[in-house]
């Protein structure tokens, strides 16, 4: 059954000339040393770097979010593979948001299979349960 994420961000400089963001699912919910603690991309079954409407790909392959220039991102996605518990829950991991554009495991190189190129880490956050109550629909 699928999931939906919803993200409100806020803070992405005005003057950043890169509006698409890697956004992925991290290992750990650790977000010490600039969310160097989070570990690498939540990968439990050791396959490739993919997009998140392809077959093969990391349960954390959630592509890339679009930032408007002001700087606030508000979407909602959803997802096939997360789940919220489980062997594929991503519960108390991490969300990362990248300096770069994910190239969704087409970059034909090794690390675009392992991480779409997507860059070093830009803002993170913990996975958690919530009601809803916290979130103000606009």
């Amino acid at each position: 059954m699928p999931i939906e994420i919803k993200v409100d961000i806020d803070g992405f400089p005005a003057t950043d000339n890169v509006t698409k963001h890697g956004f992925h699912v991290h290992t750990y919910g650790d977000l010490a040393n600039g969310c160097g603690g989070a570990g690498g991309y939540y990968n439990p079954f050791n396959v490739t770097h993919g997009a998140p409407e392809d077959r093969t790909r990391h349960i954390g392959d959630f592509g890339n979010v679009d930032v408007p220039k002001d700087g606030r991102l508000t979407t909602s996605l959803t997802d096939r593979l997360a789940s919220l518990k489980g062997d594929q829950s991503i519960m108390g991991r991490a969300i990362v948001v990248h300096e770069g554009l994910d190239d969704l495991g087409r970059g034909n190189n090794s690390a675009s299979l392992e991480n779409g190129n997507a860059g070093a880490r830009l803002a993170c956050c913990v996975i958690y349960a919530a009601d809803g109550s916290q979130w103000k629909e606009t």
